[in-house]
């Protein structure tokens, strides 16, 4: 499940004690659906103790481990982390507060910072022989783009290829067939990674010729595409960077280096 579907849920529940009349109003306990499969693998965190206040949070809300809970600046208020995002919890488990948390004195996004960490930690579980990769050989930065074979400004980026890496920028592609499974665009995308060759499969699919090979089993578009979804995206091209800044948009090669500068990774 998205982060919005699970936004949408809390705020659903939260509201249900409005919508039944003839019950006495109380306030609503937080059940949040299942966590969705995290890209990332499970973390070692340690066991909780049992007189841990997020023992009792925990309890309340479905699906919730106390180790999935953090605390924050403000004392009381826990973070609770859902796929590529974050939500915020109130001591009692009862509400829950959706949005970026900020620290006034600098105006840092403190939740859009978590974003990113957790952007490149999903990331990381996917290895760069699941990507079709467009690169020179010593690149200065490394974007990921969730793309779609049939994106016109996909297509567009992709023509450009060779002067994104001219600008040392190595360009690393996962699946996002925005029109979601069992259609002609996630054929698509499954055929350019059974292809032999993914890069060249890759090209004429963006050049919209037909592709002739094979759908293969165990190929990752599925979980190339539920990672997009736990990043929420909005549409493709949707492109991370180094520091894991989610830029949703086409970027020409120039703008792009732009974006860059300054960022390491």
């Amino acid at each position: 499940m998205s982060f919005r579907s699970f936004t949408l849920a809390l705020l659903a529940m939260s509201a249900a004690p409005l919508l039944r009349a003839a019950t006495p109003a109380t306030a609503s306990v937080v059940t949040p659906p299942p966590a969705p499969v995290s890209a990332s693998a499970p973390s070692s965190a340690p066991a909780v103790a049992a007189g841990d206040p997020r023992v009792a949070i925990a309890a309340k809300m479905r699906g919730v481990k106390p180790e999935d809970l953090h605390a924050t600046p403000i004392p009381g208020i826990y973070e609770l982390l859902r796929g590529g995002d974050a939500a915020y919890v109130s001591p009692d488990g009862k509400y829950a507060i959706i949005g970026d948390m900020y620290e006034t004195g600098t105006n840092n996004d403190l939740t859009e910072n978590r974003r990113r960490d957790l952007r490149l930690k999903m990331l990381a579980a996917i290895p760069e022989s699941q990507m079709v990769v467009f690169g020179p050989d010593n690149p200065k930065h490394t974007i990921t783009v969730f793309t779609d074979m049939d994106c016109a400004y996909c297509r567009k980026l992709h023509s450009q290829i060779s002067d994104y890496n001219k600008q040392g920028i190595k360009v690393r592609y996962v699946a996002y067939p925005r029109t979601g499974p069992n259609t002609a665009s996630w054929s698509k995308a499954e055929q350019v990674w059974c292809a032999t060759d993914r890069k060249t499969a890759l090209t004429e699919a963006k050049l919209g010729k037909s592709l002739p090979g094979k759908v293969c089993p165990n190929n990752p578009v599925a979980k190339e595409y539920e990672l997009g979804q736990q990043f929420n995206l909005q549409g493709t091209p949707t492109i991370i960077l180094g520091n894991g800044e989610m830029v949703g948009g086409y970027l020409d090669p120039t703008e792009m280096a732009q974006a860059l500068k300054g960022i390491d990774r």
